[in-house]
Parts: structure tokens; sequence; C-alpha cells
């Protein structure tokens, strides 16, 4: 009996800490994939960067260079890359180096 209970626990446990996580993954790859549109800066699984230039049903032209244009599978995309912050800091709060060591 006690048996049954370590097996039951260890199938939870399993389920917890395996299944769930990659069903996540699963979905947020899913939803990625699904609202990849021309223009996106994106990286593929491989590692190339590229920029899309056109969405088809499963397949994706994806330029890596200019005048470079590559077809890659949906499923092969990693991430889309987010748009460099060109963040200049503020003047409060930027900090001045009076050369003092002590």
């Amino acid at each position: 009996m006690i048996i049954v209970v370590y097996l039951v626990i260890l199938v939870a446990a399993f389920f917890v800490l395996v299944v769930r996580p990659q069903r996540r993954q699963m979905a947020s790859h899913r939803a990625l994939t699904s609202t990849l549109a021309p223009g996106d800066e994106i990286v593929t699984s491989g590692g190339v960067l590229g920029t899309i230039r056109d969405v088809h049903d499963d397949i994706v032209d994806l330029e890596i260079a200019p005048t470079v244009v590559v077809r890659v599978a949906r499923g092969a995309i990693a991430r889309r890359l987010s748009p460099a912050v060109d963040e200049t800091p503020d003047a409060e709060n930027r900090t001045t180096d009076d050369g003092d060591t002590t």
C-alpha cells in the first residue's frame, strides 16, 4: 500500500516539475510563431539573426544580410528580438566621480 502512495507522489511530482513547464513553453512558442510579421527581428534556434521579409504557412523568408534572403521553418524561430531601447541618463540620475578612493 505504501508503494502505491510513493508512486502517486512520484507521478504528481513529475507532472508538476516536467510536464506543466514544458506545456507553458510550447504555448509561448506557439504564440510567438503565430504573431510573426514582416519587419520583426528574430533569432533562429541555430543562432541566425535576421529580419522577416515574408511569412508563409510554415515558412518564413528571413533577410540575414542586405539582399540575402533565406527560407526558415517557423518552428526554427527561437525568439523575437526586442527593439533596442535608446536611453539617455537623466540629469538627476547621473553621479559624478570625484576621484576619491578613501
